[in-house]
Formats: structure tokens, C-alpha cells, sequence
């Protein structure tokens, strides 16, 4: 499939048949492909909790308020943060540079997030958000619908997953064969009314 083609196809798909599974191989293609999602300074703040446990899915499903898609996709992957990341052995983000690009940029990455939480906050929730762009046009290339979702209790699915202290919770993704095609799209904005050229 076209990346362009991919785009225009790529839907919130919320019905998926529940005994669809995937080939491993196909998921391993995916993530692959997501783990070459770009990070700033290449932090790859993204941790990814892809929940198999049949018991896990119906807890989570009922952190979901109940939305089917969370039980009945092939997968549910839950995209999370490492806030710290940044301050965590950062010189494995630049191994393979050169020692005058390492040396130039291990103190800009901590002059850039040192003290500001706000900044290391938005960095990692960035950079789950172009992972799951790309987790899901890979799955639509191999024909896979998906459904990227926040409608849930966030405290709950936190306590589910045992997420560490100093990470966040970006949004989690159901992945699978849709059961029923999503609807229309609800009204896309025109082109000249999102783009501006310089300034507002």
C-alpha cells in the first residue's frame, strides 16, 4: 500500500472480530517499524505494555468503560512514557555519533529538559504520539485496522499495567480486523483554514 493511500484509509475503527488473531511476524513488522520513530536528541522515551492476558484485557476493558475494542482486537498496545529519560544513561542515545557530536550534544539534551517539567512532560508525550502514528500506518500497510484511544481511567490502567513511578500514560492502540468500517469521516476542516504561511 502507498504511504498516501495508507493516510486516507487509516480510520478509528471501534469493531474488530474477536477471533482475528495476528502472526507474530506481522506484529514484530510493526513495532519494528515503530521503534524507528523519530524522538528529539533520539531519547525514545516510548515504553510499550502489549496486553495477551485475556483476564488483563477484560480489566482493562472495564478501565475503557466497557468499549469493545479493548477485549476483541487481535492487540491492545499501550503506549507510555519515560518522563526521565532524558537523565537516564543518555549517552546510549548518541553511542553511535561521533565523539565531537556526542561531546556537543550530552550537555544541549541536559541544558535543554534540566529543571523544566513541563518540557520533559511534552517531549515524551510527543514523541508516543509520532510512535503511534507510525504503529498505525504500519498496521494499515498490512492490512490491520486500529483505533488509538484516551477515553479511559487513567489512574485505573495505571495500577493495572504497574506503571513506574516518573512515566505516563500517551494513549493505548487496538489493533486488528475490523468487524464493521468506521463511519464517514465527521467533517474535515479545509485545507485554508488550518494552514497558515509566516504568521496567524
Amino acid at each position: 500500500m502507498e504511504v498516501f493511500q495508507a493516510i486516507k484509509q487509516r480510520r478509528a475503527v471501534k469493531h474488530y472480530h474477536a477471533d482475528a488473531e495476528m502472526p507474530a511476524e506481522d506484529f514484530d513488522k510493526i513495532m519494528s517499524a515503530v521503534i524507528l520513530s523519530p524522538t528529539s536528541y533520539n531519547i525514545q522515551h516510548w515504553r510499550f505494555v502489549r496486553v495477551t492476558d485475556k483476564n488483563q484485557r477484560d480489566k482493562v476493558k472495564s478501565a475503557a468503560w466497557g468499549q469493545a475494542q479493548v477485549a476483541d482486537a487481535s492487540e491492545l498496545v499501550i503506549l507510555c512514557a519515560d518522563i526521565n529519560a532524558w537523565n537516564d544513561r543518555p549517552e546510549r542515545y548518541v553511542i553511535n555519533s561521533p565523539q565531537e557530536t556526542q561531546d556537543m550534544l550530552l550537555p544541549m539534551m541536559d541544558a535543554f529538559y534540566n529543571g523544566k517539567e513541563q518540557i520533559q512532560r511534552d517531549e515524551a508525550m510527543r514523541s508516543c504520539g509520532i510512535a503511534a502514528q507510525t504503529m498505525m500506518l504500519a498496521a494499515k500497510e498490512l492490512g490491520y485496522d486500529t483505533c488509538p484511544m484516551v477515553g479511559f481511567d487513567r489512574e485505573e490502567l495505571a495500577r493495572l499495567i504497574r506503571l513506574p513511578q516518573g512515566y505516563v500514560i500517551a494513549m493505548m492502540i487496538a489493533i486488528g480486523t475490523a468487524e464493521k468500517s468506521a463511519h464517514p469521516r465527521g467533517g474535515q476542516l479545509p485545507l485554508n483554514e488550518v494552514l497558515a504561511e509566516n504568521y496567524f
